[in-house]
């Protein structure tokens, strides 16, 4: 029981030291914020703070992790419809979900990249999953060639992203998935020559 209750109490703790971080990236620079910072937000005290994380980066590190673990479960659960029907639609739409119910804390690691690695781990996400499929579509495609692939489309999905968030989302949920289909098919139709790439097409009507 006794072991219970401090566990409850360490995550009170750590989402409580989690929210401070987030709110005073949306008011400074993270380089600019200190232990001392976080600590005095939310009301706990140093020891608490050095208890979990040894220093603000390492914390924000953490809120990265957790961000993209959810975004792999997610991931695991709809891998197998996406290539199964041929459309980028069963995986991304729930990525966009979580990332809409989340848009407070994606809009400050994205804002923040010169010191998040959000960015970046959320890059090597997209390419460890995307790998399988983009070797099992394009079979005859040489190793370099799917490395180009990938790496475009592994970027272009994250600008569409990006800049939807910029935008305020002004785009059509199911609009951003098709453009995210065309991307994917034009990008292989210049990379590897396909005129008309299969399966990702005509998913959505005009």
């Amino acid at each position: 029981m006794g072991e219970y209750v401090e566990d409850r109490r360490s995550r009170r703790s750590r989402k409580l030291l989690k929210q401070g971080l987030l709110e005073l990236m949306q008011e400074k620079r993270f380089p600019e914020i200190s232990v001392r910072d976080v600590t005095e937000r939310m009301d706990l005290n140093r020891g608490t703070f050095y208890l979990h994380y040894p220093n603000t980066t390492a914390l924000l590190r953490s809120i990265e992790a957790d961000m993209l673990a959810e975004a792999q479960d997610l991931i695991d659960a709809h891998l197998q419809e996406t290539v199964a029907c041929g459309t980028l639609q069963p995986v991304f739409e729930p990525i966009l979900d979580y990332v809409v119910s989340n848009r407070e804390i994606c809009t400050i690691l994205f804002a923040n990249n010169s010191s998040s690695n959000f960015t970046d781990r959320l890059h090597e996400v997209i390419r460890r999953n995307g790998t399988n499929i983009i070797r099992a579509r394009f079979a005859p495609a040489s190793q370099a060639q799917l490395e180009y692939l990938l790496g475009f489309i592994t970027y272009g999905l994250i600008g569409l992203m990006k800049e939807w968030f910029d935008r305020e989302m002004d785009l059509p949920k199911k609009e951003l998935i098709a453009a995210a289909d065309r991307l994917v098919n034009g990008a292989s139709e210049c990379l590897l020559g396909e005129k008309k790439p299969a399966p990702f097409q005509n998913i959505f009507p005009k």
